[in-house]
């Protein structure tokens, strides 16, 4: 199992759309969002390049927003973690 776990900038959270979309695809087996970080578990990958998209709202202001990051990794062998980070758009 895969998991993809998704840190909004401050401020965001994933919009009800979003999570439904993702929940429709046959890869997801499940979506949970604690303390305002998203897991996505996949059942699992290959060769296949796949492509997910959050839709996120803002719903607080927040001034100076530091970088967000994405984290993907195997639940059963967490030590090949891959992290990106990203910064929201105009800052």
């Amino acid at each position: 199992m895969v998991i993809i776990e998704v840190s909004p900038l401050s401020g965001f959270v994933m919009t009800s759309r979003s999570r439904m979309l993702l929940q429709n695809r046959t890869i997801v087996k499940k979506i949970e969002v604690k303390a305002n970080v998203v897991y996505i578990y996949l059942e699992k990958l290959n060769d296949e390049s796949q492509t997910f998209s959050l839709q996120l709202e803002q719903v607080i202001r927040v001034t100076n927003l530091k970088p967000a990051s994405i984290k993907i990794y195997d639940y059963y062998q967490p030590g090949g973690l891959q992290v990106s980070c990203y910064s929201g758009v105009g800052s």
